[in-house]
Protein backbone atom coordinates (compact mmCIF):
# COMPACT_ATOMS: atom_id res chain seq x y z
CA UNK A 1 0.00 0.00 0.00
CA UNK A 2 1.29 3.37 -1.11
CA UNK A 3 1.18 5.76 1.60
CA UNK A 4 -0.10 9.73 0.34
CA UNK A 5 1.12 12.44 2.62
CA UNK A 6 0.04 15.73 2.84
CA UNK A 7 1.24 19.04 4.51
CA UNK A 8 -1.84 20.54 6.69
CA UNK A 9 -2.82 22.13 9.93
CA UNK A 10 -4.66 19.88 12.83
CA UNK A 11 -5.96 20.25 15.78
CA UNK A 12 -3.42 18.75 18.77
CA UNK A 13 -4.70 17.25 21.96
CA UNK A 14 -3.09 16.55 24.89
CA UNK A 15 -3.58 15.63 28.88
CA UNK A 16 -0.81 16.91 30.64
CA UNK A 17 -1.01 17.30 34.84
CA UNK A 18 -4.57 16.69 34.88
CA UNK A 19 -5.04 19.11 32.86
CA UNK A 20 -6.61 18.85 28.89
CA UNK A 21 -4.73 20.64 26.07
CA UNK A 22 -6.02 21.41 22.57
CA UNK A 23 -3.94 23.27 20.49
CA UNK A 24 -5.25 24.67 17.05
CA UNK A 25 -3.62 25.22 13.86
CA UNK A 26 -0.49 22.96 14.12
CA UNK A 27 1.29 22.35 11.52
CA UNK A 28 1.49 18.14 10.18
CA UNK A 29 2.03 15.67 7.61
CA UNK A 30 -0.95 13.34 7.30
CA UNK A 31 -1.60 10.08 5.45
CA UNK A 32 -4.32 10.60 3.79
CA UNK A 33 -5.00 5.94 3.74
CA UNK A 34 -4.27 5.91 7.50
CA UNK A 35 -4.93 9.03 9.02
CA UNK A 36 -1.37 8.99 11.06
CA UNK A 37 -0.18 12.49 12.18
CA UNK A 38 3.36 13.12 11.88
CA UNK A 39 5.27 16.45 13.55
CA UNK A 40 8.23 18.32 12.87
CA UNK A 41 10.41 18.11 16.20
CA UNK A 42 10.81 21.87 16.07
CA UNK A 43 6.70 21.49 16.02
CA UNK A 44 7.01 19.24 19.11
CA UNK A 45 9.34 21.37 20.86
CA UNK A 46 7.10 24.37 20.26
CA UNK A 47 4.04 22.71 21.73
CA UNK A 48 6.21 21.87 24.89
CA UNK A 49 6.79 25.39 25.05
CA UNK A 50 3.35 26.52 24.78
CA UNK A 51 2.53 24.12 27.40
CA UNK A 52 4.91 25.20 29.78
CA UNK A 53 4.23 28.52 29.57
CA UNK A 54 1.47 28.49 31.14
CA UNK A 55 0.19 31.76 29.27
CA UNK A 56 -3.69 32.88 28.73
CA UNK A 57 -5.18 30.96 26.31
CA UNK A 58 -6.82 32.17 23.62
CA UNK A 59 -10.13 31.05 24.59
CA UNK A 60 -11.45 28.21 27.00
CA UNK A 61 -14.15 25.34 26.28
CA UNK A 62 -16.54 23.04 28.95
CA UNK A 63 -15.39 19.41 28.42
CA UNK A 64 -17.96 16.57 29.78
CA UNK A 65 -15.85 13.72 31.67
CA UNK A 66 -17.57 10.17 31.40
CA UNK A 67 -16.01 7.01 33.02
CA UNK A 68 -16.15 3.90 30.60
CA UNK A 69 -17.52 1.87 33.49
Amino acid sequence: MKETMIETEVTYTLEHGGMFYIIEHVPARVCKESGEQFFAPKTVEHIQEIIKSRKKPDRFIETPVYKYA
